[in-house]
């Protein structure tokens, strides 16, 4: 499970669309190696998190992950599915970067199967138990291929979730958008639109991408 650029964007945005200064109940699902979890306990010094990982591997190296960062007495990792965690609150902030090939060609690999298929967790339970976790005043942010943000939009606003703001995301200013980050609260409102490109045309980081990632990236 290596780290992505697309899910470091994601990370690196949840302070600019749930920005809360005081404590926050976060939960990540989905959390793989911890990624999510330890940008949002960066960005907020006294947020709680609760990152739930279903394959035993990727669990190990969040815990491991965990431990050795600034931040581990606000962390706690969960080896579980989603569907069986009991959780003992509802959440201000709920995360998740799912699996992406639901329904697409699998590999021979059954853990990498795991990590990147919804065999496991489907986008319309996804959106469901997110519904039913996050706190009436709270958020859902989610990181989606892009020709599935229409369909799982669709899908929460029927469970009364609905999206305020969305961000599409290009690999470069030459590229069609590839993946969509999606912010969804159970209040009604005229959803915005945003679009960020990782690269500029000459292969660098654009300015705005460099901008969000300097916190977290060494090299910027």
């Amino acid at each position: 499970m290596k780290v992505c650029t697309d899910a470091c964007l994601f990370g690196s945005l949840l302070k600019t669309y749930f920005n809360r200064r005081g404590g926050a109940r976060v939960l990540d699902i989905g959390a793989g190696t911890g990624l999510l979890s330890l940008m949002y306990a960066q960005q907020n010094a006294n947020a709680l998190i609760d990152a739930v990982e279903i394959d035993e591997r990727a669990s190990k190296q969040a815990k491991e992950n965990f431990e050795v960062s600034p931040w581990k007495e606000r962390l706690r990792i969960h080896n579980c599915s989603i569907q069986s965690f009991i959780a003992g609150n509802k959440y201000d902030l709920i995360v998740s970067n799912p699996p992406f090939f639901e329904n697409d060609l699998k590999s021979a690999d059954d853990k990498r199967n795991l990590a990147l298929h919804s065999s496991a967790l489907s986008l319309e339970e996804l959106a469901g138990i997110a519904s039913a976790l996050v706190d009436d005043n709270g958020m859902f942010a989610v990181l989606l291929p892009y020709h599935r943000a229409d369909a799982f939009i669709e899908n929460a606003a029927a469970k009364k979730f609905f999206s305020q703001q969305r961000v599409n995301v290009k690999q470069s200013v030459k590229h069609n958008y590839f993946r969509s980050i999606l912010f969804f609260t159970k209040q009604q409102f005229v959803a915005s639109a945003d679009e960020i490109s990782i690269m500029d045309g000459g292969g660098q980081y654009t300015k705005r991408f460099a901008d969000l990632l300097k916190d977290y990236y060494l090299k910027l």
